[in-house]
């Protein structure tokens, strides 16, 4: 019997000696594969950090050459036709823009180069003549190809792919925002709807911080408006909260609602995507020259300012948001971010001056919660707010991001972002869909129930 014990003893020490020998060789082949993926995304962030730092060089440079000359808005018609002949005839699939981006996230389908070219010229071409546009579409699209170009030099595959390409888009929105913490969990979280994808946490962080350092350190100037003052958390100042997060909600939804509406519009009208693309730039012509509508061309960063000041109103918002419909729906290239940021800033500064008295802390609000709502990223959102305006108000952050992101629904500047979990119960059948087919599942069952 003590012999029978001893030798069970003994096969058992053995067994648990080559499972740990085992488990050692499994972590040490993790841990290689993990530092590669690291060293790569390092790679990647500066890479981007640079192109950021071009990039947003060049967006000054010609925003403060076409406020100098406001001649240069009646080129629209001709940057929209050249940017949609460009992008039929040589962008590939680079016409899906930044749910390129994520679909080559999600399934490996390799970025060409030329992405990253054709978003720098276009997008700076269309702030050049005043496009009611953003940034933020460019710099992802930027971050997206350099990580995909970087995957495929190193032969990085499968899951592996997928880190370094979240890295990329998390450097991007450093590198282009100044807002470190919120690229992080960007990346992390731009792909899905209802999932951060926490495997990447460590490449997203690293990559997000780097490119903003080297945006930076490159002269990339980056400033914040600044919360005159936080109000208590009591009953009243928290229904305002929630009543103005479900308007920011209703907000992003309007603004999705709007370019897909334009775009469904100019491909109803005309059969010649040229001729879609010369109207487009004629309407927006007109209306930023014989309107007077110049000040809310490009990036218009001047409204985040008068916000906080209390010097906009709900109408500044909507002329924002109908010209970067316009602007967006024909094609031209750019981003929506910074516009979302005016939007909801205008919104929200006009609901301080209006219920606080003071228009600062809900301009901060309507900024992140527009923002927030219309990508579907509530918790790159709540670090945002913290990024640009610090955590004493993390508190309102929180429930802003949440409710208008519930708002919302399931709408989205980007159609390609996954499903994962649904925002309500009576939006479970969308489990597992992108947001552009979950939407043509809304429109057929609304067709059923109107013949019914």
């Amino acid at each position: 019997m003590p012999k029978q014990l001893f030798e069970s003893t003994k096969e058992n020490l053995k067994q648990g000696a080559q499972g740990m020998a085992i488990d050692a060789r499994r972590d040490a082949g993790n841990a290689c594969a993990s530092l590669r993926v690291f060293v790569l995304s390092l790679l990647v962030a500066a890479l981007m950090g640079v192109a950021g730092w071009a990039f947003l060089a060049a967006l000054r440079f010609v925003t403060n050459l076409r406020e100098a000359h406001l001649w240069l808005f009646a080129l629209l018609p001709v940057v929209s036709v050249a940017t949609a002949w460009i992008y039929r005839t040589h962008g590939l699939r680079a016409q899906r823009g930044n749910n390129l981006v994520i679909d080559s996230t999600l399934t490996g389908t390799p970025i060409r180069s030329r992405m990253a070219l054709l978003t720098f010229c276009c997008s700076t071409a269309t702030h050049l003549v005043g496009g009611a546009a953003g940034r933020e579409g460019a710099a992802v699209q930027l971050g997206g190809t350099i990580a995909s170009n970087v995957a495929s030099i190193f032969h990085v595959e499968g899951h592996d792919r997928r880190d370094l390409m979240m890295a990329g888009i998390s450097s991007a929105f450093g590198a282009a925002f100044g807002t470190p913490l919120a690229g992080a969990f960007f990346g992390m979280e731009m792909c899905f709807i209802g999932k951060l994808d926490y495997s990447a946490a460590l490449y997203c962080l690293a990559g997000s911080f780097v490119g903003n350092a080297v945006s930076r350190a490159l002269g990339t100037p980056f400033s914040f408006a600044t919360i005159a003052s936080v109000p208590p958390m009591n009953l009243g100042n928290l229904a305002i909260a929630c009543l103005a997060a479900v308007l920011f909600g209703l907000m992003a939804r309007l603004f999705t609602f709007c370019i897909r509406s334009v775009k469904r519009l100019y491909a109803r009208l005309f059969t010649n995507y040229l001729a879609a693309a010369a109207t487009g730039g004629i309407l927006l012509a007109v209306l930023f020259l014989v309107f007077g509508l110049h000040r809310f061309g490009g990036l218009s960063e001047w409204m985040t300012a008068a916000a906080f000041d209390g010097s906009t109103t709900p109408v500044d918002a909507l002329l924002k948001l109908v010209l970067t419909a316009l602007t967006v729906g024909v094609g031209l290239q750019g981003g929506e971010v910074t516009p979302l940021f005016g939007i909801g800033a205008a919104l929200g500064g006009w609901i301080g001056s209006v219920a606080l008295g003071e228009p600062s802390f809900m301009a901060a609000l309507g900024m992140i919660g527009v923002f927030g709502a219309a990508l579907n990223v509530p918790v790159t959102t709540i670090m945002l707010g913290i990024d640009m305006f610090g955590a004493h108000a993390g508190s309102y952050f929180v429930i802003v991001s949440f409710i208008s992101y519930l708002v919302a629904g399931h709408h989205a500047v980007y159609p390609a972002q996954r499903i994962v979990t649904p925002k309500r119960r009576s939006l479970k059948n969308d489990a597992d869909l992108t947001v552009e087919h979950a939407q043509e599942r809304h429109r057929q069952e609304l067709e059923q129930l109107e013949r019914s």
